[in-house]
């Protein structure tokens, strides 16, 4: 690659290595850090140099190695990685960074999540990044500092095994927060940057957006609890996340989890405004279909639970746009704006326009408002419940790939023809011959194929049906333009498969083989060995794990409602209680008193009031972070290169291997984020800093 860069590809055999996302993350860290980093450093302290030098050179090499976390489907700008990199140099303490994500897609579940994005990052993360830290680095775009990894208690917790229904949930369905949250709580900062803009692909299937925050939502309650409950102890060791930034936390996950009880009142009062209804009679018809749903969502499969969350969807969506049409018609009847829900409306709204005003680049997001607007019961009340009672499921539920081994596949659509089977047969005949050929030129030679990485030598007897691709045949084609054209032939040498079915692919690139040497296949072998060897398939354990998942959604889904239900129950009967409510006289344009009045119950006086200062806050610090992302970005753009240097042409030339320069600033790129260091450089410490 151009300036000596390596790309390093692994093929991860699902039957040598654990299955989930933490895994491959575990396995790319420990190989970058682990392996990468230290391994230079343990030869040189093997020959006797001083220990005192090696140490500093490590600390200064940690410090300076940051870890590019992507997607798959991430679009980014080289400059938008310059950004992130330039707040790790200026700031030591920063242990990660994150930029302005970007969904893409198209359809309305897609316009939905641009705005929920946009007023995240504009409000959320900007207040998190002024008063206090970040508390989630999402995976698809963060910059993470090696030292930071390597942190006691940080790579080596985030690769401990599930035994508990509660980490199920915390470890595994967001852990890209988890890993935020050993950061914190080892003191590091998390940090956001505005000018790194990232692009990714979005769920546009409303399904698909249900599962995939049917993992967020549970897994971000926990991580929130789990920091909430070591304030005093985090406020010490990580002097960004003061006593009131968690404060701040703590009512903003209190109004989370009171989102779906806030919303009904939302709805039983637009009953009574609509069809000018008893408050008692609106709030019972307000209360019914959720009910109605969460009681459904135990019986029912979750694709059925979703489909009716789809229809509930839509009649909420109808039930909104009749409100807010409601609200503006009142407000010119009675003509005056000075009511709660008028002042309320009008202020959120002001907030949004005139935030979406300081994004001159996203101003546009501003039209999506209308259906973020419409969305807002589907978003905060049955995405809740959906979620809620879900807990149990920890699948992924998005972007699911074939079945792992020993599942049951599909039977094809559409049966082969004799003809079909006879010329896939053939194929598979020429295609062993040609593999075989390969295999014996290659034993001849001396070389082999770069399998140990993730295949052991076991798996090249072991027979992945599953794995091998299909061949599709044509009858309009001639059998030798077939024979020339087919793409990935099926072998019975796995090893030896994959190798020539790149370089048969590889038509604009000279490939060349090579082998690991013998220490990097023994730091493989005793990798898997510790933390990545599968788990046991056992079905007790299964199943009672399985138990365990199920008796936490109940006590959680439990408390949850139960919370909601007191607090439903509580409004309501201050609004009811005239005696012990707050009466406010409605005011017309000119400020003048109509006779009218409004009462308001305590509660729900203080809940907006909290709101109101809660979304406060975040528009006064959007305004700091504004003017602090443009002078941040005013000076890199004064450091950036003016001309492009001529590399030599050599580097360049395909096959070429051009070994890269080490230096003090080093950048790996990479899906995933290593470990902890210890106190005496004896050879057990070097083990452990290498492979632990």
């Amino acid at each position: 690659m151009p300036h000596g860069n390596i790309i390093l590809v692994h093929f991860k055999d699902k039957e040598l290595i654990r299955q989930k996302k933490r895994w491959s993350q575990v396995m790319y860290l420990y190989y970058l850090l682990g392996w990468k980093l230290m391994k230079k450093y343990y030869t040189r302290w093997q020959k006797g140099e001083d220990e005192a030098e090696l140490r500093a050179e490590i600390e200064k090499e940690k410090h300076n190695t940051y870890i590019l976390a992507l997607d798959g489907d991430t679009d980014f700008q080289p400059a938008a990685v310059m950004l992130l990199i330039d707040r790790l140099k200026m700031y030591p303490g920063v242990g990660a960074a994150c930029g302005r994500i970007h969904p893409t897609g198209s359809g309305p579940a897609v316009w939905f999540q641009k705005f929920e994005y946009a007023v995240s990052h504009w409000l959320q993360k900007t207040a998190e990044h002024v008063i206090g830290c970040v508390l989630c680095s999402p995976g698809c775009f963060s910059l993470f500092r090696a030292a930071a990894l390597m942190d006691d208690n940080v790579m080596k917790k985030y690769s401990t095994k599930s035994t508990e229904a509660s980490q199920y949930i915390q470890y595994d369905q967001g852990e890209d927060r988890w890993l935020c949250t050993l950061l914190l709580k080892q003191g590091w900062r998390v940090e956001y940057n505005a000018a790194a803009d990232a692009y990714t692909n979005a769920p546009e299937d409303f399904g698909e957006l249900y599962n995939q925050r049917r993992r967020w939502g549970p897994s971000t309650m926990a991580n929130v609890v789990d920091l909430l409950g070591s304030t005093s102890t985090i406020s010490k060791r990580n002097r960004s996340m003061s006593k009131p930034f968690m404060l701040y936390q703590l009512f903003a996950i209190a109004s989370s989890i009171l989102a779906p009880a806030t919303i009904c009142l939302m709805i039983a009062g637009s009953f009574t405004f609509l069809f000018q209804m008893d408050a008692s009679i609106a709030l019972v018809l307000a209360v019914i279909p959720p009910i109605i749903y969460l009681v459904l969502c135990f019986k029912l499969k979750s694709e059925t639970q979703i489909k009716i969350a789809g229809l509930l969807s839509i009649m909420y969506a109808f039930l909104m746009l009749v409100v807010t049409l409601s609200i503006i018609g009142s407000m010119v009847k009675e003509n005056t704006i000075l009511t709660p829900s008028s002042i309320f409306v009008i202020a959120i709204s002001s907030i949004y326009i005139i935030t979406a005003i300081m994004h001159p680049q996203e101003i546009q997001l501003i039209f999506h408002g209308l259906i973020y607007i419409l969305a807002i019961p589907s978003a905060y009340l049955l995405l809740s419940i959906y979620s809620m009672v879900n807990m149990n499921n920890v699948s992924w539920g998005t972007r699911e790939t074939k079945p792992a081994a020993g599942a049951v596949t599909p039977e094809p659509s559409t049966p082969q023809t004799r003809t079909q089977k006879a010329k896939s047969a053939c194929q598979r005949f020429f295609s062993w011959a040609k593999c075989c050929k390969n295999s014996n030129q290659r034993s001849g030679d001396g070389h082999y194929a770069v399998s140990q990485l993730v295949l052991s030598p076991e798996s090249a007897q072991a027979e992945q049906p599953e794995l091998q691709p299909q061949n599709t045949i044509v009858e309009s084609i001639s059998f030798a333009e077939e024979q020339q054209r087919q793409a990935e032939p099926v072998f019975d040498i796995p090893t030896q498969c994959w190798v020539t079915q790149l370089k048969d692919v590889s038509n604009d690139m000279q490939l060349q083989e090579d082998s690991l040497d013998k220490e990097e296949e023994e730091f493989w072998i005793d990798l898997q060995k510790k933390y990545l060897e599968p788990l046991q398939d056992d079905k007790e354990r299964q199943q009672k794990i399985g138990n365990d998942l199920r008796e936490l959604r109940n006590k959680v889904t439990f408390a949850y409602f139960m919370l909601n239900a007191l607090w439903l129950v509580a409004t309501f009967t201050l609004q009811l209680s005239a005696a012990v409510s707050i009466t406010i006289p409605i005011l017309d344009f000119n400020l003048k008193p109509t006779g009218k009045n409004i009462q308001i119950d305590p509660i729900g006086f203080m809940f907006i009031t909290g709101f109101a200062t809660l979304v406060g806050i975040q528009f006064l610090t959007m305004f700091y972070h504004r003017i602090y992302t443009l002078i941040h970005y005013v000076a890199f753009l004064d450091t950036e290169p003016k001309e492009e240097k001529n590399e030599p042409k050599e580097a360049y030339l395909s096959g070429k291997k051009v070994e890269p320069v080490s230096n003090g600033d080093s950048i790996i790129e990479s899906n995933c984020l290593d470990d902890s260091e210890s106190d005496e450089f004896d050879d057990s410490d070097w083990e452990d800093s290498i492979y632990m």
